[in-house]
């Protein structure tokens, strides 16, 4: 556990194979001003972990960003049973193993909304991912929006195809697959780039990568030249 800002905590977990890479993982934890806790994108739970959640609060929602990020969830909820779980609907009709409280496709006022805002990044068939934004700390909360490895992780080869679809630090990006699946939701796209610069964030944490602490507005303008 790290404290990434004023109440927001990341937790890195191991890595899980991926399109044939290591890819890390990783959650973020926000204290509401209830005093509650949202969990992005949960990893895969340890005593460890619980042990240093019981001492930040009382896990309340659940959030699956996208519909690659899910794997852990019912293991939270035999654990928090009482935490309400949301998923955008691609990943709700993929998991239709169990019930979710709502999907982060429809605009509502939300429970977190006091303390997050957030946008649903769509114009792609093959993926769409909810974004957040802690206001209090500037943190931009994305998971495979934007992927930033160090290359530490890949041995040669497994780095010359992360620099070659453009995952690598400090030139991390939208891998290639998916941005060239944007080719008719440009539009789209850009609307909804211009409201994650519109928060100004300070900080960008990802799943997958190195967080980036500094000019985080100016590394999403270079990370979205291709949409521009």
């Amino acid at each position: 556990m790290e404290k990434l800002a004023h109440e927001i905590w990341i937790f890195d977990g191991s890595s899980v194979q991926f399109l044939g890479l290591p890819f890390s993982t990783r959650m973020t934890i926000v204290r509401l001003s209830s005093g509650e806790l949202w969990v992005h994108s949960p990893i895969k739970l340890s005593e460890v972990i619980t042990d240093q959640i019981s001492s930040l609060g009382e896990v309340r929602y659940l959030i699956a960003p996208n519909h690659l990020h899910h794997l852990f969830l019912p293991d939270w909820l035999a654990v928090y049973p009482k935490a309400e779980v949301f998923g955008t609907n691609e990943v709700i009709e993929k998991r239709g193993d169990y019930l979710f409280n709502g999907s982060l496709n429809h605009q509502q006022s939300w429970a977190w909304g006091a303390d997050i805002d957030q946008v649903l990044f769509s114009g792609s068939p093959l993926m769409e991912e909810c974004v957040f934004f802690h206001k209090s700390s500037g943190v931009l909360i994305a998971t495979d929006l934007v992927e930033n490895f160090s290359g530490n992780e890949f041995n040669y080869l497994q780095r010359v195809v992360a620099k070659g679809v453009g995952i690598l630090a400090p030139n991390g990006k939208m891998p290639l697959d998916w941005r060239l699946s944007f080719m008719f939701g440009k539009s789209d796209a850009r609307r909804h780039l211009d409201s994650l610069l519109s928060w100004k964030p300070q900080i960008l944490v990802m799943s997958h990568g190195e967080i980036v602490k500094e000019n985080a507005d100016k590394f999403l303008e270079r990370a979205f030249k291709w949409l521009i």
